[in-house]
């Protein structure tokens, strides 16, 4: 007897457009030069899968790859890439030892951290290298600004490779622009101390994706672009001063396709209802695939050429759609849910309004159950 297989293919895909990728790194590199680009690949390079994408944006031109966490860092270095990582996230002490082997940089933000790698550093006798955190206004991670003199000074002997000094800004994608450059301005009073001092720290950065586009006073020697390396822009209060590609393309197929008469309903709760006779496509996405339950009721499909309306509630597995009365879609046809050109498309901002969010949320929403299916055409 013939063993059972499955079908390779899966209905619901994430097509991820690695040529973009590459090119929206080659344009951020222009915009950004002579400052060098750390591409920021945490969270699973914002959802599009790190290995890959961390890959192409090397390839695109950016020096260093930053990430969150230690797991991320290592899952890189598993994957082969040598490049140098950040990891911003700070670290704990029992977590020293596999940075160091994984040949990861530091991010040191408060006293605790940076006695217990002075610690590490003499016992191993060995040189770490530490980016300097200063908190200029986030209100997270990172030395205040405030204590910069103190801080620098007892680090001016410290057996470290002086790797960076940075600081991260809260409002770079906002129009207003007041609030960011306060930041920019506490940041270079830090700067400033730490020359004073003789610190001769390789890299000065702290601008983000919107800091890139509108803040080119943050550009320093090096840049970390997050969310536009991936074709989004960080608001729709951010100028689109960088041509981007969308990086990200998810598709479906209908499953089935029911015949609904006037006054019937569809789906959990009953909240929607036919108005009318007309046909209805079935799509296995829902979400627990990272198509939230709060777009229900709020977002379109392309399918066949023509956006078509969602219906009643998103379910765990599933979603459905009117296809209108006369529609001669069939079960297979492919279902766009995000992406697509012109008219006949779903673009990033319809879900970000949809659940008042950022586009950084909706692409590391799509989860795991959703393959990650890679192009490298054009």
């Amino acid at each position: 007897m013939k063993p059972f297989t499955l079908n390779p293919a899966p209905p619901t895909v994430a097509k991820i457009n690695l040529p973009a990728i590459q090119r929206n790194t080659e344009r951020i590199c222009t915009h950004c030069a002579p400052a060098e680009v750390m591409a920021v690949v945490k969270a699973d390079a914002y959802g599009h899968g790190a290995a890959r994408v961390a890959e192409v944006v090397l390839q695109g031109g950016a020096s260093r790859l930053a990430v969150a966490h230690l797991s991320e860092a290592v899952e890189l270095r598993d994957a082969g890439i040598s490049a140098p990582i950040q990891v911003f996230g700070g670290f704990f002490q029992d977590q020293i030892s596999d940075f160091w082997q994984s040949k990861l940089e530091f991010t040191v933000g408060s006293q605790e951290q940076l006695h217990t790698l002075v610690k590490f550093a003499d016992e191993k006798n060995v040189k770490p290298q530490v980016h300097f955190k200063f908190d200029t206004g986030m209100g997270r991670v990172g030395f205040s600004w405030r204590e910069a003199e103190n801080v620098l000074k007892i680090s001016a002997g410290m057996p470290f490779e002086f790797t960076g000094l940075m600081t991260h800004f809260a409002t770079s994608d906002a129009f207003d622009k007041d609030f960011a450059n306060e930041q920019l301005t506490r940041f270079k009073k830090v700067i400033a101390l730490s020359q004073k001092m003789g610190l001769n720290f390789k890299y000065i950065h702290a601008a983000n994706s919107g800091a890139i586009l509108d803040l080119p006073a943050a550009h320093f020697n090096l840049v970390r672009p997050g969310v536009i390396l991936y074709g989004n822009y960080p608001s729709e209060e951010t100028s689109e001063s960088i041509e981007l590609e969308p990086g990200m393309k998810l598709i479906s197929k209908i499953l089935q396709i029911n015949r609904v008469q006037a006054g019937e309903t569809v789906s959990y709760g009953a909240i929607w209802q036919a108005e009318k006779e007309t046909k209805i496509a079935v799509v296995p996405i829902g979400y627990a695939d990272g198509y939230l339950r709060g777009l229900s009721g709020k977002m379109h499909a392309v399918i066949n050429g023509r956006r078509v309306p969602h219906i009643g509630r998103i379910c765990m597995d599933l979603t459905m759609f009117d296809l209108g009365p006369e529609a001669i879609d069939q079960p297979g046809d492919e279902v766009i849910l995000l992406g697509g050109e012109g008219d006949a498309s779903v673009q990033m901002q319809e879900f970000c309004r949809a659940l008042d969010t950022i586009p950084y949320e909706i692409t590391c929403q799509i989860s795991r159950r959703v393959p990650r299916i890679y192009t490298s055409n054009p």
